[in-house]
């Protein structure tokens, strides 16, 4: 569809944002450019008022390819170089907050932005371009009479994608920075606004009401209307109704999650309404999604292809399993940038900044049965686990997401000299992936695969050809987040939704019977309460989610942030119980010996760290916008 104008520079700060919507990095206009628009042209058909609102899609961040070196996993998942200080991670461990940014290598929470570039750098800007995103449909919404030229169906899909955006903008700032003014009225572009900032649940019950307005207006499937029929195959990525329940479930939970509650009553636990009416949202849009077969849960045989695509033409990932995605702008690169070079230590990829999983999140990773690891160090016998074959009978997502010692890396042997240690994957103590260029070695001992080839490296084009997307949310993040809701709404692993069938306890297992994947159900230990069932659903959380951006949040909102172990980042040690320390002929199933956990770094974070600050130029605007605790 035709993009009816185009924007040339973001605002610097949240003042030039929400009041002039476009303006100069440098001075502040006195009016805005949006004000040129001649309402005859850009609102009176569907056409060009689609026109006009398809660039709230072009202002969605792009969490993986706005730096150098693209980091958006900042919980206890991830490990960067310890000396590298030019990534936002290194930040956020240290507690300073300030780099969202300032961060030397990128960071996709920045001001500015402008959603009309197709520069890489352009696109992350969560606060610059929300603000901008959050005028724009507000001026949408203002001019809606306008609409006189279209059919109800027309006039519907674009109320409906104005209220989604503006709702869903504010909802991705209030995750980090919290309560703010909620901006439903197109401010003056010729004075300073004084909008106090709301409670966070003052602010949910605001973006609760436009995605509730949303919801009400938008299809199921755009393929599916007179108008979608006109660009059917095209349209999988328009805000729908599902959509639309989805996100509006989700604030309704983090409303209800201890930070949010804490923020806004004092109270640090579960608000149990908010997590009812959660629920009930859930309910509603999980009935849709299994009625319609919208959205389907993959088969774990083509797990990797929800993340990334190999040689397949460009082809975004997602299959019918991702609802929402992050921003899809090509000239912004598909395999992202570094991303290609940090995952693998110096010797079979000679260049990047390090990062590995860390071994304590890898823990989280159970028992083929369902069950977890208690103790990584100590034999369990009733889940099966033994220090002495760590990764026998592990949950086949494991597998597929870490790689362990001895898997094979390069593919051809001659690239590296016949050398076996680099060949294969040498990550026992003093192995060569362990030692060589100790400050890129893979320190933690474990490396990532979920997001990438095992067999990234230098010289067999699995760095080629890929397409990588993040989905902002997908489908088992849904159930996830309904067990979630449903558990803590009814203080029960079976408490469920009024208006669906599936217990909180049910749509864990559910994920967990994701086809070919078959991982043991929640035992019935964890069922007798809800303290008990609640330690489940969190790992559940962990394993499925790992490494897409979501830790951060939920240790945040749980409160977990600055308490141990969520604070401690760990790898671990072993030595290969092989005669000379050769490979094995099964990774999976291969003896060590002395198998242990030790704590590599440490986070000293205290509660100022639950929010992140506010620019100084920002809070500086008015006495009404207040700065959070402890910035």
């Amino acid at each position: 569809m035709k993009k009816f104008f185009t924007t040339i520079c973001l605002p610097c700060t949240l003042l030039f944002a929400i009041a002039a919507g476009l303006g100069s990095c440098n001075k502040y206009l006195d009016k805005s450019p949006l004000t040129d628009i001649s309402d005859k042209q850009a609102f009176k058909d569907f056409r060009n008022f689609q026109g006009f609102t398809e660039e709230l899609y072009s202002a969605i961040p792009l969490l993986t390819g706005i730096g150098s070196h693209n980091n958006w996993n900042f919980g206890d998942e991830d490990m960067w170089e310890p000396t590298e200080t030019r990534v936002l991670a290194y930040n956020i461990d240290q507690g300073d907050y300030w780099g969202w940014n300032t961060a030397i290598f990128g960071s996709w929470f920045k001001n500015g932005g402008n959603p009309a570039s197709q520069v890489r750098g352009d696109k992350g800007n969560l606060w610059g371009l929300s603000w901008y995103a959050i005028r724009k449909a507000n001026i949408g919404i203002a001019n809606l009479a306008l609409l006189n030229e279209a059919t109800d169906e027309e006039k519907n899909l674009i109320a409906g994608q104005l209220y989604f955006f503006r709702g869903w903008y504010h909802f991705m700032l209030m995750q980090y920075w919290g309560g703010l003014p909620y901006i439903d009225q197109v401010l003056p572009t010729d004075q300073s606004p004084k909008l106090p900032r709301l409670t966070y649940q003052a602010t949910a019950e605001k973006v609760a009401a436009d995605l509730q307005k949303a919801a009400d207006l938008l299809p199921v499937d755009w393929d599916a209307t007179t108008t979608g029929a006109q660009t059917t195959g095209n349209n999988n990525f328009r805000i729908n109704k599902i959509m639309a329940l989805c996100f509006l479930g989700k604030n309704l939970l983090y409303a209800g999650s201890p930070l949010m509650n804490r923020e806004s009553t004092g109270n640090s636990s579960y608000n149990a309404d908010y997590c009812k009416k959660a629920a009930e949202v859930f309910g509603q849009a999980l009935t849709l999604i299994e009625t319609t077969k919208r959205y389907e849960l993959a088969n774990f045989a083509n797990y990797s292809q929800l993340f990334y695509t190999f040689n397949q033409n460009g082809k975004i990932p997602g299959l019918k399993e991702a609802i929402f995605m992050e921003n899809l702008a090509e000239a912004a690169g598909r395999w992202r940038w570094n991303q290609v070079n940090d995952y693998r230590p110096m010797t079979i990829n000679g260049s990047g900044i390090k990062v590995y999983p860390t071994a304590n999140y890898v823990d989280y990773y159970g028992m083929a049965n369902g069950l977890p690891i208690t103790d990584p160090a100590t034999a369990d016998a009733e889940s099966g686990y033994t220090p002495e074959y760590p990764w026998r009978n592990r949950d086949p997502r494991f597998y597929n997401d870490i790689m362990i010692d001895g898997e094979k890396c390069v593919n051809n042997a001659s690239n590296v000299g016949n050398n076996q240690y680099r060949q294969y994957a040498s990550l026992y103590t003093g192995g060569l992936f362990r030692t060589d260029n100790s400050t890129k070695a893979v320190f933690t001992g474990y490396m990532n695969s979920k997001l990438c080839s095992k067999l990234t490296n230098d010289w067999e084009g699995y760095r080629e050809n890929n397409t990588f997307v993040l989905s902002l949310l997908r489908l088992s993040d849904v159930y996830l987040l309904y067990a979630e809701a449903a558990s803590e709404g009814n203080n029960s692993p079976t408490g469920k939704a009024t208006n669906y069938s599936k217990t909180a306890v049910d749509a864990v297992n559910f994920v967990r019977d994701r086809p070919g994947l078959g991982v043991g159900h929640v035992a019935a230990k964890f069922l007798g309460s809800q303290d008990a069932f609640r330690s489940e659903y969190r790992r559940e959380r962990a394993v499925e989610l790992a490494f897409e951006g979501h830790r951060f949040n939920d240790l945040r909102r749980w409160l977990l942030l600055t308490e141990r172990p969520y604070t401690q980042k760990k790898g671990i040690e072993f030595d290969r119980a092989t005669p000379n320390g050769e490979i094995y002929e099964s990774p999976r199933t291969a003896r060590v010996a002395n198998f242990r956990e030790r704590v590599l770094f440490e986070r000293q974070l205290g509660q100022r760290h639950y929010w992140f600050p506010f620019l100084i130029s920002d809070v500086n605007m008015y006495p009404e916008f207040k700065q959070n605790p402890g910035w």
